[in-house]
């Protein structure tokens, strides 16, 4: 693959970029602080926003690696971080990358995650060179998986009692999409 580090990615409505110290605020108000937010994630309900200023300095410290992908999803609208995207695991021997993505309740089912895997998707293949990106999520959030779906992914099926998240000890569905299951442009 052909690391770049997290660059800036803009869509209609949102512009993904790197996290900044000033987000720490947004980000545990608008999902970090939540516990329906973090049900089914791996780390927890934030309990202060210092707790979410520790994570966010360490994520731009790691900016200086080529190969880490970290994205704040800011809404245009706002201004301000109403989630995250980012390269959660990748394998160079494959040339695949995980994503995994978390955003506020407020903006459940309008279509933004869907928009911001999107754009994390066609990113990895066009400038990173993956060859397979790939997402999970636990069964019991199922809305994970139509993001998924809804970017062209496919469900390859689901690991029995292999994934640990805020639930415990959980299954974990997996879903992918291949370079070559892309429709190349007219």
């Amino acid at each position: 693959m052909k690391h770049k580090g997290t660059q800036r990615l803009e869509t209609g409505r949102l512009v993904l970029r790197q996290f900044m110290p000033d987000d720490a605020p947004a980000m545990y108000k608008n999902w970090a602080s939540d516990p329906e937010v973090t049900k089914f994630l791996t780390w927890p309900t934030h309990g202060s926003v210092d707790v979410t200023k520790k994570l966010i300095n360490m994520w731009i410290s790691d900016y200086s690696q080529p190969d880490n992908y970290s994205w704040a999803i800011e809404l245009k609208e706002i201004s301000e971080p109403i989630g995250s995207i980012a390269v959660v695991k990748l394998d160079e021997s494959t040339s695949m990358v995980q994503i995994g993505y978390c955003i506020g309740r407020k903006w459940w089912h309008k279509g933004i995650t869907t928009e911001a895997l999107g754009a994390v998707i066609d990113f990895a293949f066009d400038e990173i060179s993956a060859n397979r990106v790939e997402a999970v999520h636990d069964p019991n959030n199922p809305n994970s998986g139509k993001v998924m779906l809804k970017c062209g992914m496919k469900y390859e099926g689901t690991l029995r009692q292999a994934s640990v998240n805020n639930q415990g000890i959980v299954d974990i569905a997996y879903y992918s999409i291949l370079r070559s299951d892309r429709t190349p442009s007219a």
